[in-house]
């Protein structure tokens, strides 16, 4: 006696060696000895023998047609028997049974299993439906065939065209579209990103970038909705000053300003004047929370992302020509260029002059003033002003030692899609008089805010951790007892809150942050988020500009010093880089590297080592 059995989903046949009700010992029609459970017996049968019923049972399968059997099948729930016999018009023989059963079996679309050889008919608008889905998954099988070899060919799929940015920056994972990249990927072994570019649809590395960024950080768009006016600025006394002051000539945000005012007892008034946009940028308006979800501005090469709309900055910039309101600290200071005073006002002040670096190192420089030169605009203010930095430098503990080496800073212009980089010696007199008196007023605005025991948010570094914080704390990378973000309220939303409390303080009013304000936690908490997400972007569109000046000048070798082991930093640029061929050097070797690819969707560049510079070199420094 024989039988047919169900085993892992499949229908198998063998011969009956021993029944024992519930389960069966079995002989395969393989002539594999196992153990068959009676739950899973469909039919018994004395002939023909297991090998001749499967072959013929199959075949009677491949000639049923699907369809008519489903049309013959009752409504209600059957056993395959049961249909085998409607279909055949006859008592079936086991192969007719088994080969209607495999048909049933194989036809889930058609007919839904309850139970062990039995089975109901689908209902006919599913089965419908069920066609229907089976057509459409067997034209996107074929559309994805295609997509596939054209993408291997690096050909952009016309129906794909109008999904590129949909792929680039928001991928549908089950969309067709995005099946047909995923599969060219793992056989090209490209990323999408690169695959895409290779088909030619990324025309501008820059512009993906920038995307990419602009999608995370700025999901609503850059623009600026239309705000309402300005509150009318307050009558402000007018300053008795000229102040003036120091940028770059992209500045348009101009945020602080000086002044240099001899003084009847000898001594000489410095003024520190910060653009005062708080007056006009209340708490909880609607500006207010837009520059709360930008919280700073954007800089990138070529660019920037204001946290500001350029009508509310065009009131309050320190530009040449104006008056314009002004949260002012006078610095008195005296022969011997120490601070004998100092004291804070909310003013008008009077801008003369937008001093830009890029004329004013020409004459306000280390070489001119060590040996003179001819005079030039603001040339006493600015020598006093050096003067000043020094001694507020020294009285931070921080005066360089001339034995270590300066590192440069690098300015980077973009103009028509060409890249300018020139580098300039941190420290020049026009950096330290700027970073020196800015300091000054940071340290000092943050002890009145603490000493007054007013909410404000400091910045603090403490066991070599920087973090914003809303408690007063050392900063000891600058040496000062507690230092605030302050000076620049038309770029930093930090700064904009502080100058708030400061004002107050000014006018003699209570402060818009109560103690312990939750908001300026949220505030604290958002800003650190976004200022790492904004610098990691402009350090990477740095890096970008880089590769694009070895592109555009033509450089196919460079120098490096070596930084660390296979790390090293590209002379004359701001870029650092890891070289596997590297061979084991001390740390400040010089070496010559061969530049084999420039990967600017990566925004890397690989490069072999060619030979040491035998030439000695100061301890290189890296660039935090």
């Amino acid at each position: 006696m024989y039988l047919l059995y169900e085993e892992d989903g499949h229908f198998k046949a063998g011969t009956i060696v021993a029944d024992n009700d519930s389960s069966l010992q079995v002989d395969s029609q393989h002539g594999k000895r196992l153990k068959v459970k009676a739950l899973n017996i469909m039919m018994r049968f004395a002939a023909p023998t297991p090998a001749e019923l499967m072959t013929a049972a199959q075949q009677v399968r491949d000639d049923t047609d699907t369809d008519f059997l489903w049309e013959v099948a009752s409504q209600e729930e059957f056993g395959f028997v049961e249909l085998a016999t409607e279909y055949f018009g006859h008592v079936p023989t086991p192969i007719e049974s088994a080969g209607i059963l495999m048909r049933l079996h194989e036809s889930p679309m058609h007919f839904y299993k309850k139970g062990r050889g039995r089975y109901k008919a689908a209902p006919a608008d599913a089965l419908v439906a069920a066609k229907a889905g089976m057509e459409r998954r067997a034209r996107e099988a074929e559309a994805l065939a295609m997509y596939v070899a054209e993408l291997m060919r690096f050909a952009l799929p016309d129906a794909l065209s109008a999904q590129v940015d949909e792929l680039l920056y928001a991928p549908d994972k089950n969309q067709i579209a995005w099946k047909a990249i995923d599969a060219a990927c793992k056989q090209t072994g490209l990323t999408p990103v690169k695959l895409l570019h290779r088909c030619g649809a990324v025309p501008s590395t820059h512009d993906y970038h920038l995307q990419v960024f602009l999608r995370e950080q700025f999901p609503r768009g850059v623009d600026f909705a239309e705000s309402a006016s300005l509150p009318a600025t307050p009558d402000l006394p007018v300053a008795t000053v000229a102040a003036f002051s120091i940028d770059d000539a992209s500045t348009t945000e101009i945020d602080d300003a000086f002044s240099v005012t001899p003084l009847a007892n000898g001594n000489t008034q410095v003024g520190v004047h910060i653009a005062a946009p708080a007056l006009g940028l209340l708490p909880d308006t609607e500006m207010d929370k837009v520059a709360a979800q930008r919280l700073s501005t954007v800089y990138y090469p070529g660019g920037k992302i204001t946290m500001l709309p350029a009508t509310l900055v065009d009131n309050y910039t320190l530009s040449a020509g104006r008056v314009v309101p002004a949260l002012s600290m006078y610095i008195e200071v005296g022969a011997d260029y120490q601070v004998v005073g100092q004291y804070t006002k909310l003013e008008a002040v009077p801008i003369v002059a937008n001093l830009r670096h890029e004329c004013l190192e020409q004459d306000f420089n280390h070489n001119n003033l060590v040996a003179g030169c001819p005079a030039y605009p603001y040339q006493d203010e600015l020598t006093l002003l050096w003067h000043l930095s020094g001694t507020l430098e020294a009285g931070r503990g921080k005066t360089p030692d001339p034995k270590l080496p300066v590192r440069a800073d690098y300015n980077f212009k973009v103009e028509n899609d060409k890249v300018t980089i020139t580098d300039r010696l941190r420290g020049n007199p026009i950096d330290r008089v700027v970073s020196e008196l800015m300091i000054f007023v940071n340290a000092n605005w943050g002890k009145w805010l603490a000493d007054t025991e007013t909410m404000a948010l400091y910045r603090t570094q403490q066991n070599g951790k920087v973090k914003m914080s809303a408690k007063p704390g050392p900063h000891v990378g600058l040496g000062v007892e507690q230092y605030t973000w302050s000076s620049s309220p038309l770029r930093r939303y930090i700064d904009l809150v502080n100058q708030r409390q400061l004002i107050a303080l000014a006018l003699g009013v209570a402060p818009p942050y109560p103690p312990k304000a939750s908001v300026l936690y949220t505030v604290l908490r958002d800003f650190e988020l976004a200022y790492d997400a904004y610098n990691d972007f402009q350090r990477k569109m740095e890096r970008y500009w880089c590769l694009r000046w070895l592109q555009q000048e033509g450089v196919t070798t460079i120098n490096a010093s070596i930084i660390k082991e296979n790390l090293v930093r590209l002379d004359g640029l701001p870029f650092v880089t890891r070289v596997p061929s590297l061979p084991e050097l001390p740390v400040a070797t010089r070496v010559n590297l061969i530049i084999n690819i420039v990967d600017l969707l990566e925004v890397e560049l690989m490069c072999d080592f060619h030979h040491k510079i035998d030439e000695p070199v100061a301890e290189a420094v890296c660039a935090g």
